[in-house]
């Protein structure tokens, strides 16, 4: 993006326990411009949260946690800060971070970013050969699924890891980015509680997976 400074790694600082502690509703869009930061190895992926949707709870249809406490949604109901990692379609995973105090369901799904660092080695993860043309550069982390496949996370090895320590595999930081307009839409690709407007987007931003705002 012209006139944005140069991305630099160690600018970011990792977010608080405190920052997840709160509802998704305020968590979801206070997470639009942090970065998510990958370490697989020697390797080390980054990319702008420009989209994300809350998801409530017990209460929200939609959820994962409507279903009650399982082995498989454990963390949405433990503690704030940690990663949940869920596959789904039997094709892709999805990450998601729990929020709200131990305890109490809440969490906010991640759907797209802004690649901003290792995109070669997002491309070799999502199989993209060739020159990182700007349209190589929209597929690699537009969509929860794309996100994943990106960054190589999945279940076995990333559920349930603290989000807020750079010493994890995954985790979100601040390297003092503010977005210029947020916007906020319906949930996409979900049939329960569609019409709640949990979705949050950088507007105009992209590389947002969905229906970009026009505001």
């Amino acid at each position: 993006m012209k006139g944005r400074r140069k991305f630099d790694l160690q600018r970011v600082r990792p977010l608080s326990v405190d920052f997840y502690d709160r509802d998704p509703r305020r968590v979801a869009p206070g997470l639009l411009g942090k970065v998510l930061v990958r370490r697989s190895g020697h390797e080390r992926m980054a990319g702008r949260i420009v989209e994300v949707e809350a998801y409530l709870g017990a209460d929200d249809a939609a959820a994962h946690a409507a279903a009650g406490l399982t082995p498989r949604n454990r963390v949405l109901f433990g503690p704030p800060g940690r990663s949940y990692v869920y596959f789904i379609y039997g094709n892709y995973y999805c990450l998601n971070v729990s929020c709200l105090p131990d305890g109490v369901a809440g969490g906010v799904l991640f759907r797209a970013l802004e690649p901003l660092a290792g995109l070669r080695v997002m491309a070799r993860n999502r199989g993209l050969r060739g020159e990182l043309t700007e349209r190589i550069k929209r597929l690699l982390t537009t969509g929860p699924g794309r996100l994943c496949e990106a960054m190589k996370i999945t279940r076995a090895r990333d559920n349930d890891v603290d989000i807020t320590s750079p010493k994890s595999g995954v985790w979100i930081g601040d390297d003092g980015y503010r977005p210029p307009r947020i916007a906020v839409t319906r949930r996409i690709g979900i049939t329960k509680a569609a019409e709640d407007p949990l979705r949050y987007i950088i507007a105009r931003n992209e590389f947002v997976s969905g229906p970009k705002s026009r505001t």
